[in-house]
């Protein structure tokens, strides 16, 4: 059930965020103000799905799904700054620096980033140390430079240009996809399946379901109120910048997004394990509202 795995997540997180009784309780109070504001915690959901498909246990998984969410965080604590979106609100309250002020949130999303790859070798032991490896390296590769934060920095250099959707499927593979793929891989690995075929299957379903849900962002984005969504609406367009919708209108987007949709779930042939909880949070995801 997702509202258990959820709530499991969420306990989790709790648990792996320093102790506060410190002098530097207003950056861990504004760590856990991001961190636990709630959301659908996608990105962990998935990997412990894909860990379950492929026979891994939750204990094992759990750390790397809270480190993924961890990074994340980060992530939309950054992307509020005023140097980048400038976003006062996320979900439903004060964005980050709004309510402990830039320097604070900054290094908020700092100490996220690293606590992150603490987080990844909990646990540690001679069972899992090549698994727990092998996470963080996929975790670095998909958030760094070429993933995420490459993402990001073609998000800025897009602003003012003429609009080209080639660019912004490249954009969205990185800025959105990449932390969606790395835990759907991070899944399997900490299951110890390296098998290539298996772990293609879960990239593609990665990528299919990152795509089908920026492009109902970008839906959301227009149809939708900013007491709905949570946070300001509209802002990609005052910015100037390209989205699924002011490229291919709202039914052609709509198709599309069911289409990568229907890749992922197709996707997940190659595994043998029962894989209706990944076929229905495609499907979840690629319906929601919010």
């Amino acid at each position: 059930m997702s509202q258990n795995d959820i709530a499991m997540i969420e306990k989790a997180l709790e648990g792996f965020l320093p102790n506060d009784d410190c002098l530097e309780k207003s950056v861990i109070d504004s760590m856990r103000y991001s961190l636990m504001a709630g959301g659908k915690r996608v990105r962990p959901r998935l990997t412990l799905e894909f860990s379950r498909l492929c026979g891994g246990s939750d204990e094992e998984a759990l750390p790397l799904a809270c480190a993924l969410e961890m990074i994340h965080t980060y992530s939309l604590i950054h992307d509020d700054l005023p140097c980048m979106d400038d976003d006062d609100m996320r979900r439903g309250r004060p964005s980050n620096h709004k309510q402990f002020g830039e320097a604070v949130a900054l290094l908020a999303g700092d100490a996220l980033l690293t606590l992150a790859f603490k987080t990844v070798f909990s646990g540690l032991n001679a069972d899992n140390a090549v698994r727990r490896a092998k996470c963080a390296e996929i975790l670095a590769e998909f958030s760094g430079a070429r993933g995420m934060i490459g993402g990001q920095i073609i998000d800025l250099a897009s602003e003012g240009k003429p609009p080209k959707l080639e660019r912004l499927e490249i954009m969205d593979r990185k800025k959105t996809g990449c932390l969606i793929k790395a835990g759907c891989l991070m899944g399997c690995i900490s299951a110890g399946v390296y098998d290539e075929e298996c772990l293609d299957s879960a990239l593609h379903y990665g990528e299919s379901i990152g795509l089908a849900f920026q492009i109902i962002d970008d839906i959301l984005d227009v149809t939708s109120t900013a007491q709905q969504l949570g946070k300001p609406i509209g802002s990609d367009n005052e910015q100037n910048k390209a989205t699924y919708v002011s490229l291919l209108g709202i039914e052609k987007c709509r198709n599309l997004a069911d289409e990568y949709t229907d890749k992922a779930i197709k996707s997940l042939e190659k595994f043998s394990g029962d894989t209706q909880p990944l076929k229905e949070l495609a499907l979840s995801l690629a319906k929601r509202k919010i």
